[in-house]
């Protein structure tokens, strides 16, 4: 068994240094008349550039471009897509963050790759490969507003057409040369239904059968995913990555599943600043691995950073490579 190590997805957007204000400052200036949309495109690249050095540094074997374009997970490829509006702001779960809510007043339709240039610009900055990463039609339709009438009477038609257009972007991305591509879908973990169930599973067909030879990671978190692992597990994803925060019996249902599919095991906490005990860590990849009937598995965070200051969330990537290079030896 290989363990690897990567990030979730986002990264912290700013830090101590004036450099890391850089993209919050310019956006306020553009507001004002001051920057333009350029200066704020160079701004974002160069927060990209310093979030992937940050991970680099810390050892990571795959990283992510830290979604630092991102206003939130969920307007940054909702809003671009024909039919939907953004408008009002609505708590991310749990958080202490807001997203920009959709509000879909049409067909929802795909019409330009969003995350393909973004992955580009990574890639061409990075020493290691980068994970693209996206989130899913499931939960895309659970944080919309729906005014358009046929998608009122049927949800599963709304989350459907989203996942047209989260096909078209995994296959962008694919042909771009993305290796692994994660799509998050916390939304299923909150009391889901047989045929949310079934649902989930007909958007995921759709995206292993555009896939090409990239690797597809579903990712689940803020929720326990004991109660719903069976069904995560059956999912046509290559890799599963959970969230081991919310509840004390994922780790004893994994073992007891022995598992085909590689895993993503969040045992860092993405939203606690304390530095986990590497030993207790350590403790619990060593009862998961050897059960785990794959050639290779992850050790990443919870969930992304950004909701931690930047200088915790790099001590976290330290941990997460300190907890393998331990369990390698």
């Amino acid at each position: 068994m290989q363990l690897m190590t990567t990030s979730n997805g986002s990264y912290p957007r700013i830090g101590d240094s004036p450099k890391l204000h850089l993209l919050r400052q310019t956006i306020a200036q553009r507001d004002t008349g001051k920057k333009t949309d350029a200066d704020v495109r160079a701004a974002e690249d160069a927060l990209t550039r310093a979030a992937i050095e940050e991970q680099l540094a810390s050892g990571l074997d795959l990283v992510t471009d830290g979604q630092i374009r991102w206003y939130d997970p969920i307007s940054h490829v909702a809003g671009k897509l024909e039919g939907v509006s953004v408008n009002g702001l609505l708590r991310f779960f749990d958080t202490n963050f807001y997203l920009r809510q959709p509000v879909v007043q049409g067909p929802v339709v795909w019409s330009h790759p969003v995350l393909r240039p973004e992955y580009e610009m990574a890639r061409s900055v990075s020493a290691k490969p980068v994970k693209p990463v996206l989130t899913g039609a499931f939960t895309l339709a659970r944080h919309s507003t729906v005014e358009y009438p046929p998608y009122q009477k049927d949800f599963a038609r709304l989350v459907l057409d989203y996942n047209e257009a989260i096909a078209r972007e995994v296959s962008e991305l694919a042909a771009a040369g993305a290796t692994v591509i994660q799509v998050d879908e916390p939304s299923i973990l909150a009391e889901a239904s047989h045929a949310d169930w079934d649902l989930l599973e007909e958007t995921w067909k759709k995206l292993s059968a555009v896939k090409g030879k990239a690797r597809l990671v579903l990712a689940v978190y803020f929720g326990d995913a004991a109660p719903g692992l069976h069904h995560l597990l059956s999912m046509p994803a290559d890799i599963l990555a959970l969230d081991f925060t919310y509840g004390t019996s994922l780790a004893d249902q994994l073992v007891a599943a022995k598992p085909a599919k590689a895993l993503g095991l969040g045992l860092i906490d993405g939203r606690n600043t304390k530095l986990e005990d590497a030993d207790a860590v350590a403790r619990t990849l060593e009862r998961i691995l050897p059960n785990v009937r794959a050639s290779e598995s992850f050790l990443n965070p919870s969930c992304g950073l950004e909701y931690l200051p930047r200088d915790r969330a790099r001590l976290k990537l330290q941990r997460l490579v300190e907890i393998r290079n331990r369990i390698s030896q």
